[in-house]
């Protein structure tokens, strides 16, 4: 399985992006699919996460309300629309495949990641 993350780049604060995670090699379909963000220094943490069949979403109270994870399983890809960025969301953006169905906001229930793409929010 490979996961490629999109979408990164340098924004100002109260700007929008949306992220964008494709899969290739293994349907997405049948898994929960998170995305975790890791700021400069900082250990990765948890941001969004939905179920296999988009019923489910949670997120991270600091993410709550300003992002929304979404899915095209026809398309096997992930998105992260994240809005009202602030400098505090700086940080390379992760999404991840997890073991089953079920939304979890716990890493070591994702078992394959993508390799980051970078989100740059000046103030």
């Amino acid at each position: 399985v490979q996961l490629q993350a999109s979408g990164g780049g340098l924004v100002q604060a109260g700007d929008s992006l949306r992220l964008s995670c494709a899969a290739s090699g293994h349907t997405l379909s049948r898994y929960v699919m998170g995305w975790f963000r890791q700021a400069p220094g900082k250990e990765r943490k948890f941001a969004a996460a939905i179920n296999w069949n988009g019923a489910t979403t949670y997120y991270a109270d600091s993410v709550k309300g300003r992002f929304t994870i979404s899915r095209d399983n026809a398309k096997n890809t992930v998105y992260l629309q994240m809005t009202s960025l602030n400098p505090e969301d700086t940080a390379v953006y992760y999404c991840a495949k997890g073991r089953g169905m079920a939304a979890t906001t716990r890493p070591d229930q994702y078992v394959y990641w993508g390799q980051g793409t970078l989100v740059t929010v000046s103030s």
